[in-house]
């Protein structure tokens, strides 16, 4: 016997809405352009921020930003083939360097 009325249950894959995002951007030649992003598993990903802090926090403080509602971030992803957004990554990983940098005190083992 279930308890619980259907009527009550959420459905999971309903969103709700995030409210106003901080979006990172970079400079472009006709002004801000979105910064692309790629999950672990490299699906090119749009990636808004619910508090400037968090965005500061994964990105550092010069990254720039606009505000943007969720439905405009995915209108200007979706011209780009881009159709995962993600809310509030925690990490990100530095750029890659061409080369490693090592010093004399942390030789380099091979396998």
């Amino acid at each position: 016997m279930c308890l619980s009325p259907y009527d009550d249950d959420p459905d999971p894959e309903e969103r709700a809405p995030a409210g106003l995002l901080h979006v990172p951007v970079r400079p472009g030649a006709a002004g801000p352009a979105l910064r692309m992003f790629r999950s672990p598993m490299g699906e090119r990903t749009a990636v808004g921020f619910t508090r400037q802090d968090l965005l500061t926090a994964a990105l550092g403080a010069g990254q720039s930003s606009i505000r943007l509602s969720e439905p405009a971030l995915r209108s200007l992803a979706a011209p780009l083939g881009v159709e995962r957004l993600v809310l509030d990554p925690a990490l990100s990983a530095p750029a890659v360097t061409a080369e490693p940098k090592h010093t004399a005190a942390q030789p380099v083992r091979a396998l």
